[in-house]
């Protein structure tokens, strides 16, 4: 079955410091485009995390986001005491010399309003040593992940197959109305040599006319669309990840139901070919987010 290229997947990892919330996000896309929107992964790792996202996701705009969340004890922040002494004796010194004398207490109420003076209470980047539980938890997201794009390639399924089915039934409606074109053009000929006042000759008109039949007939584009649309459906069936190609498929399909209008020549049947090229379009739009 296929699957979509839109996804969600989400994983945990309980780190001795706190929790670690791994979060994939997935848009259609021609590549694979990894984003990572995090500082949190080691430099030294995010290659490796790059690849196990391509291998497993192989096409699509894919967002990895990581959260962190300390624990109670890890989150409190620990104050620089040495960088507090320093800025207090350079204040105080400054103060001296320009003849401004402040109490100790609002010296060091001023000095710890510096973000600078703590330290700590931040996780800047995942440990070594729990790098496995970082792992596990990226496999838990891309399963979640390909959970959902499953779903998703169910409902796609079930829609460009049943347009699929629709642009076949819609030809056979042309087909019901093949005879009735040809002998509607044959008259409309007549009648143009009538109001002309033209004799013609029978056996030259009848070659004539055969011979400009065979350029409206579409009985080539009719099996063409109709090899297409099994193509279509073979490919669909038979493949894990046919987005690429479904989308030449479509073209070809395009191409048949395009000169199938141009030569229609019948107000009936051109309604029925923008139906199919509305249907084609419902298609392609629907293809771009298959795997």
């Amino acid at each position: 079955m296929i699957k979509s290229m839109t996804g969600y997947g989400k994983g945990i990892a309980e780190l001795s410091t706190g929790r670690l919330t791994l979060e994939i996000r997935t848009l259609n896309g021609k590549n694979c485009d990894i984003n990572i929107k995090s500082s949190l992964l080691p430099k030294d790792k995010e290659l490796e995390v790059r690849k196990t996202l391509s291998d497993v996701l192989q096409r699509g705009t894919v967002d990895l986001l990581l959260n962190f969340e300390p624990k109670a004890g890890a989150a409190a922040r620990q104050i620089d005491a040495a960088l507090v002494e320093n800025y207090f004796r350079q204040i105080h010194a400054i103060g001296c010399k320009v003849g401004i004398a402040m109490p100790k207490e609002e010296y060091l109420e001023a000095i710890l309003r510096f973000p600078d003076v703590f330290e700590g209470g931040k996780q800047d980047t995942v440990p070594e040593e729990e790098w496995p539980k970082v792992q596990a938890a990226l496999q838990e997201a891309l399963s979640a992940l390909d959970a959902f794009r499953s779903r998703e390639g169910a409902a796609l399924y079930a829609d460009v197959t049943g347009r699929v089915k629709t642009i076949l039934s819609l030809y056979d409606e042309v087909e019901s109305h093949e005879a009735e074109r040809l002998q509607t053009v044959r008259e409309r000929i007549l009648k143009a040599a009538e109001d002309l006042q033209v004799k013609l000759d029978k056996e030259r008109f009848e070659q004539e006319m055969i011979f400009y039949l065979e350029k409206l007939d579409i009985n080539e584009e009719k099996v063409r669309l109709r090899q297409h649309c099994k193509y279509f459906m073979d490919t669909i069936d038979g493949e894990a990840c046919p987005g690429r190609k479904l989308g030449f498929i479509i073209q070809e399909m395009g191409r048949e139901i395009n000169t199938t209008g141009s030569k229609a020549n019948h107000a009936e049947i051109q309604k029925l070919v923008v139906r199919m090229k509305d249907e084609l379009e419902k298609i392609r739009e629907q293809s771009m987010n298959i795997l």
